[in-house]
């Protein structure tokens, strides 16, 4: 091996470093292999890269020179073509005109070259190609004939096809870029003589020269040429679109372009229209494809028929086209860029086909109208069925209209366009609202000897007619909030029969499944001989479900409703079973045991008849009986009650809520109305316990929790049956819910007294002091301030009427007899701040005139504090609202119905204005109204403009609810305010809710019943000494019995400084009533004569004890008891 020397032997020349050798022939700078691989890598992509660049050269040479050889080679042709053109010389045969004048024509006439500038400067030259084509077409020497190439040989016939539909692509692009806002008349001409070229090709009868022999060919190659039509590559269809979007809708269409459109809408019908002409009858084209291109793009255009020209309408109206459009499916957007072409975001596509189909299958006039002829209402009202459908969920789907298209940044312009759209569409719309058309479908539903159609067929019919009209109410309300469904509404309830011919249709979709268990059940084995009821009901399916609901109220369904106008509302015969009413199997699984197709009739039927119930009067609801008796009524009670109840309990509002409040509307104003004057057995109305009830305390709960925590109401789940009490709290009995309200007093008060407020008499209550001869002022005063701390007790001091502080200390009695007395004394219409009305009952309503009263407002609201600390405390007071101000209380609006129960004379009035048979204009009334304010009559315009417009039979209704709205709840809006605001600042509204108008008149006053001396006496306590059986206990019980029933009231006022029992009786009084003894030193024999106890009987209030001395004779108890009750000197007396 070789040694190395060592480096201090080694000599190195100065400034030259010695190199170093690798003994295996490599650098000393090694490199690693992967470096080495990533190098040749590297190197080979860039040979690659050099490979493509040279080979991207080449092929944009070689494409460039193609392309440059093109052009001029085009560039000649144009300019040859140029020459050929002029046929002055007479007209060419038809293979010239194909091999001299198309063919160069048709490789340089390309979209992108008509679409230049300037080749509408050569309009004359192409203008002039087309015309000889024409001519040639309209030739009949089949030499010169165009068209002869068909009849030809193969290759022929295949030349004149491909040029043809280049023709057609050409001209396609023509009506695209033509304007018919411009003025540009050689533009229109161009076009129109385009438009005139691909009608004589695609029509037959247009060719001059085809014969009988030849027909079969001419049809196959027409065939072909409007299946291309059909295709996207001829765009005609786009390009239809595209030219009548840009027709101005404001504006007549120019006069040069009349031709223009007329030509345009001939195509769009030419394949519906060729099946009746003689050569095509046997035509064999797939005219469900063109009927889905015409519908897709040309009946998805905004305003069709608005921005035509009125003589070309009746040609879309034509049975062949519409026909053809009611077997398309259901409208798709089949192009991403239908909106963008149409300028619209406003309404979808689908919406516009819609609307376009509405208008364009009637002819109507301001208040008629009627369909087209031949139209075939069965599949008619399956389309607007389905295709409504369609809208509605794509309107769902947005959940507002536009709202993606409208924001903050939308400018004025915009906004505008888009109101004026949604304005356009609901105008398409109108006949859908008017009674003609509605009539018109149910005929279609109807049996007749000229329309032959069986029981499932007339069923399937209604069922799309129905199903339609609840898509729209839900369509109109999402296109038009501020007035919603109001228009269909007004018509479908208004529409004679319809109603009653939803509910025998939703009553057959109810119980069908259930008819096989109807025999089962017995329903169907009342065979009662000799009833005239029995005869009316029909043979048919119906009269098993009829007998169903008749289980529920007792008796047979009445089918026709001629005996209802005479029958009486007596009750007598409704049975009283409480679960009867609710075994409504069903719907006992409220949306659960429904199917959809019901779930949507129901929707309908509850919207409908609670715009119906708005308007009906008294006497046609209980008089005239119509639309249904009052066996009817109690049916459609029966049956919502139970279906709104089992849908809750069942917890189906998450997911049918547009439903359940629909059902609960109409629930409601049943309920309201039979506590006004009852047609309803009060069972029908109170879910069976304890099965569908909950405990008191958990009821009350859950009422506060779901009225306080709005947001809980939607969490899944939420509205079981804890949510009963707030939605429709009558299902429990009227004493059960005044329990609740308690509860919901004294749960207020616990959380009160957790946050350290006093709830209890105390030395910490509030100190008032009152003259008695000065209730009102001393109570305004101390009182009105206080707001909510009115909740707290207060301590009452008496100022006699000599001047001088009555005796007693106020553990509570003093605080109840200033509560009665101060309201009593408030009330008192000399005051000028509440008056009675004019029914016998002399309700109490806010007196007009008190707005111009010092402190008016203020004063009824602090009279508004006290009737809340009255209900806070339960002390129940003597007198009643008007039940049309109580509905301001309780949160709910007041209709005609409850006028009556204002002023009966007005009512009466109306009612002969709304069944006046005459003229109206006779009675010289216009829209005012005059009103009595402090002794000046004031006139009240019911509309702006009101004294102006004359009452007649057309505004007579209007007229009526006009007056109705303005005295139940216009006139005294800002008392009933007023009011409310004292009221609710000790009792929540919600609280409040659970109540009727008439309800709660009876949880403030506890009702016109008599105190019931035998529950008074058997829920007294005797201390002292006194017992059951002592003589001088005896003696009181035969004097109260004795008692009238105001001397009642007085004794019991007496005692517990209320003069009304307890609202559920008196084991609810707190404390007991009371009597104690007070011992006196009479003789034994005092009983049969002699001197007798002097002493006067005294009382306890806040105790609700009666200090009775020990008298002997009935007469002197009776004597002394009767002056002690009738003072008002109050502790003086003890």
């Amino acid at each position: 091996m070789m040694s190395v020397p060592p480096p201090t032997e080694l000599k190195k020349p100065r400034n030259h470093q010695a190199s170093q050798v690798s003994l295996r022939g490599a650098s000393a700078k090694e490199i690693s292999r992967d470096a080495l691989l990533d190098r040749v890598s590297h190197e080979r992509e860039l040979r690659n890269h050099q490979r493509r660049r040279s080979a991207a050269a080449l092929s944009i040479q070689r494409r460039w020179r193609g392309y440059n050889g093109r052009k001029v080679l085009a560039d000649q042709l144009e300019g040859q073509w140029e020459a050929l053109t002029d046929c002055s010389h007479g007209l060419p045969t038809g293979t010239w005109i194909s091999i001299k004048l198309l063919r160069p024509f048709l490789l340089f006439a390309t979209p992108r070259w008509l679409n230049q500038t300037y080749c509408w400067k050569n309009t004359r030259n192409i203008s002039n190609c087309i015309k000889v084509v024409l001519q040639s077409i309209a030739c009949a020497d089949l030499e010169k004939n165009f068209c002869s190439l068909a009849l030809g040989t193969v290759e022929e016939k295949a030349t004149w096809l491909y040029q043809a539909k280049k023709l057609l692509s050409l001209c396609s692009s023509l009506l695209a870029n033509c304007n018919p806002v411009e003025k540009n008349e050689d533009k229109a001409q161009l076009t129109a003589v385009g438009m005139r070229l691909i009608i004589s090709l695609t029509n037959i009868l247009d060719w001059k020269i085809v014969s009988c022999p030849d027909i079969d060919g001419a049809r196959a190659l027409v065939r072909n040429l409007l299946e291309f039509m059909t295709t996207t590559n001829c765009g005609l269809y786009v390009s239809m679109r595209i030219y009548l979007t840009k027709l101005d809708i404001k504006s007549s269409i120019r006069d040069e372009y009349l031709i223009v459109t007329a030509s345009v809408i001939t195509l769009a019908l030419r394949p519906f229209n060729m099946k009746n002409q003689e050569p095509y009858r046997t035509f064999s084209l797939d005219a469900k494809l063109a009927a889905e291109k015409y519908c897709n793009y040309i009946l998805t255009i905004p305003c069709l028929s608005q921005r035509l020209p009125s003589f070309i309408l009746p040609a879309l109206r034509h049975q062949s086209s519409l026909a053809a459009c009611l077997q398309v499916p259901l409208i798709t957007d089949e192009r991403s860029d239908l909106h963008d072409q149409s300028g619209c975001q406003a309404i979808p596509a689908v919406g516009w086909f819609f609307a376009n189909m509405i208008n364009l299958s009637s002819e109507q006039t301001d208040n008629s109208g009627r369909f087209i002829a031949s139209l075939d209402l069965k599949t008619y009202a399956h389309f607007i069925n389905r295709v409504s459908e369609k809208f509605l969920s794509v309107i769902e789907s947005t959940v507002h209209v536009g709202e993606n298209e409208i924001d903050e940044d939308s400018s004025e312009t915009q906004i505008s366009s888009y109101g004026s759209q949604k304005a356009s569409f609901l105008e398409l719309l109108k006949p859908v609202h008017q009674q003609w058309y509605l009539r018109n479908l149910l005929s279609g539903a109807e049996s007749s000897p000229f329309n032959l159609i069986s029981k499932d067929q007339e069923n399937k019919i209604l069922s799309d007619i129905l199903l339609f009209y609840y898509n729209m109410l839900r369509i109109y309300a999402f296109l038009d909030p501020p007035v919603g469904p109001l228009p269909i509404l007004n018509m479908l309830s208004f529409t004679p029969g319809f109603i009653r011919r939803v509910w025998e249709y939703l009553k057959e979709l109810i119980f069908r499944k259930y008819d096989h268990l109807l025999d089962a059940d017995g329903v169907m084995q009342d065979k009662t001989s000799g009833s005239e009821e029995q005869k009316m009901v029909p043979k048919v399916s119906g009269l098993k479900w009829a007998n169903v609901l008749a289980k529920i109220t007792g008796k047979l369904h009445d089918a026709d409703g001629s005996q209802a106008r005479n029958k009486s509302t007596n009750l007598s015969h409704v049975s009283e079973n409480e679960s009867e009413f609710w075994v409504v199997k069903p719907v006992m699984q409220g949306c659960h045991g429904i199917s959809r197709e019901t779930q949507h009739v129901l929707f309908l039927f509850c919207c409908v008849y609670t715009h119906l119930l708005l308007v009906l009067d008294d006497i046609e609801f209980y008089e005239k009986q119509v639309p249904f008796n009052l066996d009817g009524q109690r049916r459609i009670s029966s049956l919502l009650n139970t279906f709104v109840c089992g849908s809750f309990i069942h917890n189906c509002y998450e997911n049918n809520k547009l439903l359940l409040d629909a059902a609960v509307r109409c629930l409601t104003l049943l309920y309201e109305r039979d506590s006004r004057h009852q047609f309803c057995p009060p069972s029908l109305w109170v879910a069976p316990a304890p099965r569908n009830r909950l405990p008191i305390p958990a009821a009350a709960r859950s009422h506060i929790a779901l009225s306080c925590n709005s947001h809980v109401r939607v969490a899944s789940g939420s509205h079981g049956i804890n949510s009963l009490i707030f939605t429709m709290p009558h299902v429990f009995p009227f004493e059960e819910r005044v329990q609740m309200f308690r509860e919901f007093i004294q749960l207020d008060k616990v959380s009160r007294r957790a946050a350290g407020e006093l709830t209890g008499p105390g030395p910490r209550s509030l100190e008032i002091v009152i003259r008695r001869d000065n209730l009102i002022e001393d109570g305004f005063n101390q009182l009105n301030y206080l707001g909510p701390k009115l909740k707290s007790p207060l301590n009452i001091s008496f100022i006699g009427d000599a001047g001088l502080p009555e005796a007693g200390v106020d553990y509570g009695g003093l605080s109840k007899e200033f509560l009665t007395d101060i309201l009593k004394a408030a009330f008192d219409p000399k005051y000028g701040y509440f008056c009675q009305s004019s029914t016998s009952e002399g309700f109490l309503i806010p007196n007009a005139c008190a707005r111009f009263l010092d402190n008016g407002i203020e004063m009824i609201e602090f009279m508004g504090r006290m009737v809340g600390k009255a209900l806070y405390e339960g002390i129940l007071l003597e007198y009643c609202f008007s039940l049309s101000f109580v509905q301001k209380l309780v949160g709910s609006y007041s209709f005609l119905d409850e006028l009556s129960t204002l002023d009966p004379e007005l009512y009466r009035n109306l009612m002969y204005i709304k069944n006046y048979d005459g003229d109206v204009k006779e009675l010289a009334l216009d829209f005012t109204m005059s009103e009595d304010l402090g002794g000046k009559r004031a006139l009240i315009e019911l509309i702006p403009g009101g004294k102006d417009i004359p009452v007649t039979n057309e505004n007579k209704l209007p007229y009526i609810y006009a007056i109705a709205d303005y005295k139940l709840n216009l006139q005294i809006r800002h008392f009933a305010n007023a009011f409310f605001r004292g009221l609710t600042d000790l009792i929540s509204p919600s609280w409040l809710r659970i109540f009727t108008a008439k309800e709660f008149n009876q949880l403030l006053s506890g009702g016109t019943h008599e105190i019931d001396v035998e529950d008074l006496r058997s829920n007294t306590k005797y201390t002292g000494g006194y017992t059951e059986d002592s003589r001088t206990i005896k003696l009181f019980w035969e004097v109260v019995r004795d008692f009238s029933s105001h001397e009642r009231s007085l004794l019991l006022k007496f005692i517990t400084s209320c003069s009304r029992g307890p609202l559920l009786g008196f084991k609810h009084l707190l404390p007991p009533f009371t009597i104690y003894k007070v011992p006196c030193d009479v003789p034994i024999w005092a009983s049969i004569g002699g001197q007798d106890v002097e002493h006067l009987p005294s009382a306890s209030t806040c105790a609700n004890t009666l200090k009775l001395p020990t008298y002997k004779r009935a007469t002197t108890l009776k004597n002394k008891l009767l002056y002690a009750i009738s003072s008002s000197s109050g502790f003086e007396l003890s």
